[in-house]
């Protein structure tokens, strides 16, 4: 993972930290920068949506470090920030579905986190920049295609509410308190470290899972609804020329993803394929809260930050696939 170098920096003499390093966004991140030999590490996990085994393999590097802790504390976000250069935010509860099960918890770590962090960084005297993870779900009801940053509808989950208000109140802190943050709205972001377990998971390690089990998975609707997949390359390179970016990026938000729009029934066929498999999905009612298409406009991202999407969804099922099997 990660030939290709998306920086021009000397990481060794910068510090980062990744919140919701322990997941599965995160600790791809976490891996990028200890490949590259940044000084240090510093990951915040409560573990409460991450795994430990996706950061074992970095315990023994000394640039690497562990807080277990919660964002929605206000003092461990300040200690988290400590001596620290660059912040990438990923900690969150995802999930359409789980926001609407459970409303409450999804504003106390979305919001309420994230607020958490906005003041330790305003806070800081370190930290020169903060990426965090914004989301496409922000397009709501939008019927408009490409999705373009500057136009969005109404929200239609408690999640996408939630990841909308970080928005606002990262654009109110810049104008308020001059602080440096960039938003990343991810467009379903697969790859390898991506869990298939728990109620939540998402749809291409569910259907992974499916052709191990020899399985029949569940595709809600009737699959024609089209999505832009974004292998987690692209996500990286994403956060790490954001940190780098020039001043013209300072609180914007991007979108992130390939720029290809696909069906689900292609995404399970294009898998089955991979995987030499005869297994029949079956088709259940549309899942609530979810958007019918969405497909990204990446220009601004490509002009503002540089980005340049190495890995189609095709290149990257591939990878993903092997790395799953």
């Amino acid at each position: 993972m990660y030939e290709n170098n998306y920086h021009n920096q000397d990481l060794s003499q910068l510090s980062f930290l990744i919140t919701g390093g322990g997941g599965f966004i995160g600790s791809n991140l976490v891996e990028y920068l200890l490949k590259y030999n940044a000084k240090k590490v510093r990951v915040l996990d409560d573990f409460s949506n991450g795994h430990r085994y996706n950061l074992t393999e970095f315990h023994a590097n000394p640039a690497f470090e562990l807080i277990e802790g919660d964002i929605r504390d206000l003092q461990t976000c300040k200690d988290a920030m400590k001596d620290i250069d660059y912040v990438s935010h990923q900690a969150a509860l995802g999930s359409v579905p789980r926001s609407i099960n459970d409303p409450a918890t999804t504003n106390e770590v979305n919001i309420s986190g994230f607020l958490n962090m906005m003041i330790a960084l305003k806070d800081s005297s370190s930290v020169k920049r903060m990426m965090y993870a914004a989301s496409s779900s922000t397009y709501g009801d939008s019927p408009s295609l490409p999705k373009v940053e500057d136009i969005i509808g109404k929200p239609l989950s408690p999640y996408a509410v939630t990841k909308y208000v970080n928005e606002l109140y990262a654009d109110v802190f810049g104008k308020t308190y001059d602080t440096d943050v960039i938003g990343l709205r991810y467009f379903n972001v697969f790859g390898p470290k991506q869990s298939p377990d728990g109620a939540y998971a998402a749809v291409i390690p569910l259907f992974m899972q499916s052709l191990k089990d020899e399985k029949s998975p569940k595709i809600n609707g009737d699959g024609e609804q089209t999505r832009d997949f974004t292998y987690i390359d692209n996500v990286v390179q994403a956060n790490v020329k954001g940190f780098f970016a020039s001043e013209k990026a300072k609180n914007q938000v991007f979108n992130v993803a390939c720029g290809e729009r696909i069906t689900i029934n292609y995404l399970w066929e294009s898998l089955k394929t991979a995987a030499n498999s005869e297994v029949e999905a079956i088709h259940g009612p549309n899942r609530q809260g979810d958007v019918r298409d969405s497909l990204a406009d990446i220009s601004k991202a490509k002009n503002l930050l540089g980005y340049d999407p190495k890995y189609t969804v095709r290149e990257g099922l591939g990878i993903t696939w092997d790395n799953f099997k």
